[in-house]
C-alpha cells in the first residue's frame, strides 16, 4: 500500500534541497506565500496526502520526537548530498524528516512540501494520489523509522516514547495461582487504548478462571485510534461508524495498571493531538486539532470574532477617555483626514500645531517620548516607511475608532520572535482561551487556523469526527528557553539551511513584489522641447528628450521628484511635474501633479504613463496653456487647388491644422476662409461617406470646436465665394459637387529598402491615374519613375490588375478610401489585359506569374506568349470557367480574338487537353492553368 517504504535502496531519490546549494525546481514561478498571521506552517497536500500531512504535523508538534530526531547528526545519519555515493550509508527517512520538521518551524512560507519525503518513501505519482488509511500509515511510518535507525543512538526512539507494557494474567479461583504472560514489547495505539477509552478491562471468566490484563509500563506517548471503520458481515460492505465517541481532555490511568500505588501524576495524560476524517469509508478528507505545547503560533480568533470584540473594546475605551488628552486619538484622526494616508513625521508634528495650538514637544514628550517613538511603539496602529520618515495608519485602522486602557496604552500584540521574519498584516486582538496555555489550531494541509479547546467537542461524532487520538503524559513539561523558540534543539547546519532559505525568499519575494509594483515612467524634459502648431514637440531626437525611469508606485510623489533631481543633476530652479499625452497634434500636457505625500498609485500614475519635466510656466519663451481646455484637434483642410469655370476635376490639396478644441468655429473660419467663403465639416473624418459633408451653418459659429463634434481625423473643406457656384448649399448639404470628391490611400511598392509608407491622396473621380501616381511620389518623398503603376490592393494584401494610366478614378471603379500600391512596371493601356497565369497542374505551389496581352490577340497567341513554344497538340483548348455553375465552356478555334470571345478581366480561364478537370479553383484575376484531364 505504502510502495518501498522498509526499503533504504534509495538511489532515486530526488536531491532537492532547500537553501545552500538547492536548486530551484522552477525559478520562473512565483515565490510561496509567507505565512499567515499564525506564524505556523501548514503542509501542501500532492493531490491525496492530507492524511499523510495530518500524521506529520502530529509528530512535529510531539517536540519529544521532533528533538530526539533532531539530536541525530550527519556522522549517524549521512548527508542527503552523498546519496549517489556508493560507499555512504544515508539514512534518507529520517534525514528528510529532519529537513521537513525544520522547514515547518522556521522557513517563512505559507505550507511546505513533502514532495522530496514521499520520494524517499519510493511512492510515485499515483501513490501521493491515493488516499490511505491514517492508521495503517502510523503503523508502518514507524517501522520503517526504526528499520532506518538500527545502529545508531536512535535505535530506540520509537521504543522510549511509544512503546507500553500490558500483562495477561490468569488467575486460578481455588488455588489463587496466577499466570502471566507478557508480550515483548505493546505499541499503545489502536486496539489497546479502545479499552481504556471505554474505561473497561478484558474479563472473562470461564468456571474458576479469571483472565484480565494490566498495565505494567506507561509510555510517555498514547496513540488511540477510535476504529470508525468496520464491515458488515450480513451486508458484506465496509461502513463508517459515526456514533457518538466521547473521550476526555485529561485522562487517569491509575484504574488500568498494575501498580497503582504511586502519584497521581504519575497515571495523568493530556491530549493534544485529535486527526478527524470528514467522508465515508472509501474516501473522504483529513485533518487534525493539535495543541500548541511549545506556544510557537500566534493564537488569534477569526478575522471576524475579533474585528466584532476589538470594535466593542474601542468603542467603550473610547467613550472613558477625553479626546484632548489621548494623542493616539488625535493623530489617528490626522491621518485619516490626509486623503494620500501618509504623511512625513515632520509633517504629522506641524499638523499637530496647527490643529491643537501646541506642539508635541510641549504637550506630549515629557510623558510618551519623541513623536517618532510613540510612532513605532503603537506598530499595531501606524505604519512607518524603511527610513522612517513617513507614517501612515494601518488599512484595518481606517475604519475604527481607538481608544486605550486605563494607563492609555493601547493594547498591542505579543512581541514577534525576532529569529524568523514573518510578513503578516493582518490585525486581530489577541485573545485567550478559557483554558489557559490551552491554544490549539486546525491544521488543514496548506491551512492553520486557531480554534477554542470547546471545538473539540464537535467531533465527537458525525461524518466528520475524530479518527484518532493522541495523548501525551502530563509530567512532561517543556523547558522555559523552548517557549516560542522555533529554533530550539534544531541542528546548526539545518539552522544554516533554513537561514539561507530564509534569506534567498525573501530576495524573491522583493523581486516579485517589485515587478508587480514597479512602473516604467517616461519623462519629458521641457528644456528639450519647443512650442509651436498648438502643442509640444521635441527639438531634438525622441532619444535625447525622453528618459525613461523605473519606480515603484507605491513610493511618493516626492519620492520620484528626488529621483528626477537626482537623474537631472543640470536642473535649476523650480521643478513641475504634468501629466501628458501623446496626441496627432503633438504632446499635450493636462494635470499639475502636486501632493509630495501621496504615492505614485495613489495619484494615478501608471505603466507608460508620460510626465512632462518643466518649470510649470513656459517652454522655450512661450506659454503653454494645459488642460483638456487647450487641447489640440489636428483637422484635415481641404481646398480647391485652382478654378475653372463651369469644369469638372479640379484637384482638391489638403493641409492639416492644429486649434484647440475651446476655440470657436468663427475663430476658425476667420483664420481659413476669405471673406464671403463658407466652411463644410466633416465629422467622420476622410475615410467616411461623402454624405457627411455639411455646411457650418451660421448659428453655430460661436460653438466650439469640441462640441459641434470636430476630433482629430475630422476634416474641413474650404470653399472661396468663387468656388461656392459649383456646390449646391440651399439645404444645407452637399447635394452635387461634392459626391465627385474621393479619397485613396497609396503605399509604397517602389523600394524595398525603404518603409512601405502609406499616404493618402485627395482626388475627384475625374482624377487620372497618372495624377495619383504623381501625387503619390511627392508625398513619399520618391523619384518618380517611368516604369511605375498603381495596383488595387484586396483585403488579403494581394496586388491585383493594374490601373491604365488613363484612366480616371471613375472608371477605375475605385471606391473613396480604396488602397493602392504604388509599384514597378508599366500600366497596361485601355486596350490591354493584364493576366495572372500558372505553369502546371499545382495551382497552390506553383508560382503565380503575369502577363499583359493585346484584348485583340488570339487564344493560339495567348497560350504561344504563356508557354513561349509551339509544342502543343491539337486537342488543346482554352475554356472559360462558369462561376457558378463551374461547368466549362470551350472557346472558340484558336484564331478567335479575345475581344470577340468577350473575355475581359474577372474571368477565369483553363487550358486544358479533352475534359475540363473535376474540380476547379477561382480567382478575382484572369488566371491560365496548364494540366491534363
Amino acid at each position: 500500500m505504502f510502495g518501498d517504504l522498509f526499503e533504504e535502496d534509495f538511489s532515486f531519490v530526488s536531491n532537492n534541497q532547500c537553501g545552500k546549494g538547492k536548486k530551484s525546481k522552477s525559478k520562473d514561478t512565483e515565490p510561496p506565500a509567507p505565512r499567515e498571521f499564525t506564524k505556523l506552517s501548514g503542509i501542501k497536500n500532492q493531490g491525496g496526502t492530507c492524511y499523510l500531512n495530518s500524521l506529520l504535523q502530529t509528530l512535529h508538534f510531539t517536540p519529544e520526537f521532533r528533538e530526539a530526531l533532531f539530536s541525530l547528526g550527519p556522522e549517524e545519519l549521512g548527508s542527503l548530498e552523498d546519496i549517489n555515493k556508493p560507499d555512504v550509508k544515508v539514512r534518507i527517512i529520517p534525514l528528510q524528516l529532519q529537513r521537513l520538521f525544520a522547514q515547518l518551524l522556521l522557513l517563512d512560507q505559507q505550507a511546505a512540501s513533502t514532495t522530496d519525503l514521499t520520494e524517499s518513501f519510493g511512492w510515485n505519482s499515483n501513490e501521493e494520489m491515493r488516499q490511505h488509511d491514517v492508521q495503517e500509515l502510523n503503523r508502518i511510518l514507524f517501522s520503517a523509522l526504526e528499520t532506518s535507525l538500527v545502529g545508531t543512538s536512535g535505535h530506540d526512539l520509537i521504543n522510549r516514547l511509544y512503546h507500553g507494557t500490558v500483562v495477561n494474567q490468569i488467575v486460578c479461583k481455588e488455588c489463587k495461582n496466577v499466570s502471566e504472560r507478557q508480550p515483548e514489547r505493546v505499541v499503545f495505539r489502536m486496539e489497546d487504548m479502545l479499552l481504556l477509552c471505554c474505561n473497561k478491562l478484558i474479563l472473562k471468566t470461564f468456571l474458576f478462571i479469571l483472565q484480565s490484563a494490566k498495565l505494567r509500563k506507561l509510555p510517555p506517548f498514547l496513540t488511540v485510534s477510535l476504529l470508525r471503520f468496520n464491515f458488515d458481515f450480513e451486508k458484506c460492505e465496509r461502513y463508517k461508524e459515526t456514533g457518538c465517541y466521547t473521550f476526555p481532555i485529561r485522562i487517569n490511568l491509575r484504574p488500568f495498571c498494575e501498580q497503582t500505588q504511586l502519584e497521581d501524576s504519575e497515571y495523568m495524560y493530556e491530549l493534544f493531538s485529535v486527526i478527524i476524517h470528514k467522508g465515508g469509508c472509501y474516501g473522504g478528507h483529513y485533518h487534525v486539532y493539535i495543541k500548541d505545547v511549545d506556544a510557537l503560533g500566534n493564537w488569534q480568533l477569526q478575522e471576524e470574532e475579533s474585528k466584532l470584540m476589538t470594535e466593542e473594546k474601542v468603542q467603550k475605551d473610547t467613550e472613558n477617555i477625553k479626546e484632548m488628552e489621548n494623542p493616539l486619538t488625535i493623530l489617528k484622526g490626522i491621518l485619516s483626514e490626509e486623503q494620500s494616508k501618509q504623511i512625513p513625521v515632520d509633517q504629522l508634528g506641524q499638523k499637530l500645531l496647527e490643529k491643537k495650538g501646541m506642539s508635541w514637544n510641549k504637550k506630549y514628550r515629557k510623558q510618551y517620548g519623541p513623536i517618532r517613538k510613540y510612532l513605532q511603539n503603537h506598530s499595531q496602529i501606524f505604519r512607518l516607511s524603511p527610513d522612517d520618515n513617513k507614517v501612515s495608519l494601518k488599512e484595518m485602522y481606517h475604519q475604527l475608532q481607538f481608544g486605550s486602557d486605563c494607563q492609555g496604552q493601547v493594547l498591542q500584540s505579543p512581541s514577534q520572535n525576532n529569529d524568523v521574519q514573518w510578513t503578516s498584516e493582518s490585525l486581530c486582538t489577541v485573545l485567550k482561551d478559557s483554558t489557559s496555555g490551552s491554544h490549539w489550531f486546525d491544521l488543514n494541509d496548506s491551512k492553520v487556523q486557531p480554534i477554542k479547546e470547546k471545538d473539540i467537542e464537535k467531533q465527537f461524532q458525525g461524518k466528520e469526527s475524530a479518527y484518532m487520538l493522541f495523548y501525551r503524559k502530563s509530567q512532561l513539561k517543556r523547558p522555559s528557553e523552548a517557549q516560542a523558540n522555533p529554533r530550539y534543539r534544531i541542528p546548526g547546519h539545518l539552522l544554516n539551511e533554513m537561514d539561507a532559505a530564509n534569506i534567498e525568499l525573501r530576495k524573491r519575494r522583493m523581486d516579485c513584489d517589485s515587478a508587480d509594483n514597479n512602473i516604467d515612467l517616461h519623462l519629458h524634459l521641457g528644456s528639450h522641447y519647443k512650442l509651436y502648431n498648438g502643442a509640444l514637440h521635441p527639438s531634438l531626437s525622441w532619444k535625447e528628450s525622453v528618459l525613461d525611469l523605473t519606480i515603484d508606485k507605491r513610493k511618493t510623489l516626492g519620492d520620484l521628484r528626488q529621483s528626477i533631481f537626482q537623474l537631472l543633476e543640470f536642473w535649476e530652479g523650480d521643478m513641475i511635474l504634468s501629466t501628458a499625452k501623446s496626441l496627432p497634434a503633438g504632446l499635450h500636457l493636462y494635470q499639475t501633479l502636486d501632493g509630495d505625500e501621496m504615492t505614485l498609485g495613489g495619484i494615478g500614475l501608471a505603466d507608460g504613463a508620460d510626465v512632462f519635466v518643466w518649470n510649470g510656466k513656459e517652454v522655450g519663451g512661450m506659454e503653454v496653456l494645459p488642460g483638456l481646455d487647450h487641447e489640440p484637434v489636428l483637422l484635415n483642410v481641404l481646398r480647391l487647388a485652382g478654378y475653372n469655370e463651369g469644369g469638372k476635376g479640379q484637384h482638391f490639396i489638403e493641409s492639416q491644422h492644429v486649434v484647440p478644441c475651446s476655440a470657436e468655429l468663427s475663430t476658425l473660419w476667420k483664420a481659413l476662409a476669405s471673406p464671403g467663403g463658407i466652411i463644410l465639416m466633416n465629422r467622420s473624418g476622410s475615410d467616411k461617406e461623402m454624405e457627411n459633408w455639411q455646411v457650418v451653418p451660421e448659428e453655430d459659429m460661436k460653438k466650439t470646436v469640441r462640441i459641434v463634434g470636430l476630433a482629430d481625423g475630422s476634416s474641413i473643406l474650404v470653399l472661396d465665394s468663387h468656388d461656392q457656384s459649383l456646390v449646391n448649399v440651399a439645404s444645407g448639404n452637399l447635394t452635387a459637387f461634392m459626391h465627385d470628391i474621393s479619397w485613396l490611400q497609396v503605399k509604397n511598392f517602389c523600394r524595398l529598402e525603404a518603409d512601405e509608407k502609406q499616404v493618402k491622396i485627395t482626388a475627384t473621380v475625374e482624377t487620372v491615374s497618372k495624377g495619383v501616381t504623381v501625387q503619390g511620389y511627392n508625398r513619399i518623398l520618391l523619384l518618380l519613375l517611368d516604369d511605375s503603376c498603381l495596383r488595387p490592393i484586396n483585403r488579403n494584401g494581394k496586388l491585383l490588375s493594374p490601373v491604365p494610366e488613363d484612366y480616371t478614378v471613375k472608371e477605375a471603379e475605385l471606391k473613396m478610401g480604396s488602397l493602392l500600391g504604388l509599384c514597378h512596371g508599366k500600366a497596361p493601356t485601355s486596350t490591354q489585359l493584364f493576366l495572372y497565369f500558372v505553369v502546371g497542374s499545382d495551382l497552390q505551389g506553383a508560382p503565380e506569374m503575369e502577363i499583359v496581352v493585346e484584348e485583340t490577340a488570339s487564344v493560339r497567341e495567348v497560350i504561344t506568349g504563356v508557354l513561349q513554344c509551339q509544342l502543343l497538340c491539337d486537342n488543346w483548348h482554352l475554356r472559360r470557367i462558369d462561376w457558378c455553375s463551374e461547368a466549362g465552356e470551350a472557346l472558340s478555334e484558336e484564331g478567335a480574338r479575345l475581344k470577340e470571345l468577350n473575355v475581359c478581366s474577372g474571368d477565369t480561364l483553363v487550358i486544358t487537353e479533352g475534359k475540363l478537370p473535376p474540380k476547379v479553383t477561382f480567382s478575382l484575376c484572369v488566371m491560365l492553368q496548364l494540366g491534363r484531364s
